[in-house]
């Protein structure tokens, strides 16, 4: 394992710490959130070369007790040997491009757009919120019907997640990006900065805005936010060949693959 990805799994180990609570079964380490979206297991910090059946039947029943997903995230540089046993138990794995910054580029907005990072207090958090929802709902590249009308409807002012966002932004453990037009936002992101190290993710624009260059504006204006606040290694997961292709135009390079598994 390389230093840089060593750093990559010191910070998937550190960052679910802040927001859930934490149980160690077998050779995993299994994050529930106790607000907001949910966590997963991963394999335990410090490595294991061998997986048993049995280690995964017992996060999965701990899961099914606590009632949340039966989901599994890793590197597979890092783990090799985990895949091949969560399909042998039924899981369906799920492998994407893993991208580190190594030269940005800063392309401009789109016309028409905004876009900014959002502070904890920021009025356009809600509508942010159900435009992210709205995009990873509606997910690909293409453009569809989905704009402002149905974000508005999907506005939910009381969403715990969305106190948990304002908390963790207020603390400096969340960073929020939005990209907006004249009828709020259309687009955003965020970024989770620890030690150093921070991850880009939940880049979305609703798809009646695709096709514009908004999501890399977005991740653009979150780089520039990592790097004012001494970022060293930026990174991400692109859900696809296709997205990766888009990131790489920005900067980013593939430095290997990170795996999600749940049940079929």
């Amino acid at each position: 394992m390389n230093d840089e990805l060593a750093r990559l799994e010191r910070y998937y180990d550190t960052v679910p710490r802040a927001a859930a609570t934490v149980e160690t079964i077998g050779p995993f380490t299994l994050f529930v959130a106790a607000v907001g979206l949910p966590y997963y297991a991963r394999p335990r910090l410090g490595g294991f070369s061998r997986f048993a059946e049995s280690d995964v039947s017992a996060v999965r029943a701990r899961q099914r007790a606590l009632g949340v997903p039966e989901s599994f995230e890793w590197v597979e540089d890092i783990t090799p040997d985990l895949a091949p046993v969560l399909e042998e138990v039924g899981l369906v794995v799920h492998r994407h491009p893993l991208l580190v910054l190594r030269q940005p580029s800063w392309p401009a907005d789109p016309k028409g757009i905004r876009v900014r990072m959002a502070g904890s207090d920021d009025a356009a958090l809600p509508g942010l919120r159900a435009t992210l929802d709205l995009g990873f709902a509606h997910g690909g590249t293409a453009r569809g019907d989905i704009g402002a009308n149905e974000r508005d409807a999907a506005i939910n002012p009381d969403d715990p997640g969305l106190a948990s966002w304002r908390t963790r932004t207020g603390q400096g453990l969340l960073a929020l990006a939005v990209a907006e037009d004249r009828t709020g936002p259309v687009g955003g992101g965020l970024h989770v900065p620890r030690d150093g190290v921070t991850e880009l993710a939940g880049i979305a624009t609703l798809p009646a805005y695709r096709r514009r260059g908004i999501a890399a504006a977005v991740t653009a204006q979150l780089v520039a936010d990592a790097l004012e606040r001494g970022v060293e290694i930026c990174f991400l997961s692109a859900e696809s060949e296709e997205v990766a292709r888009i990131y790489g135009r920005i900067g980013f390079e593939r430095v290997g693959t990170s795996c999600t598994a749940e049940p079929g």
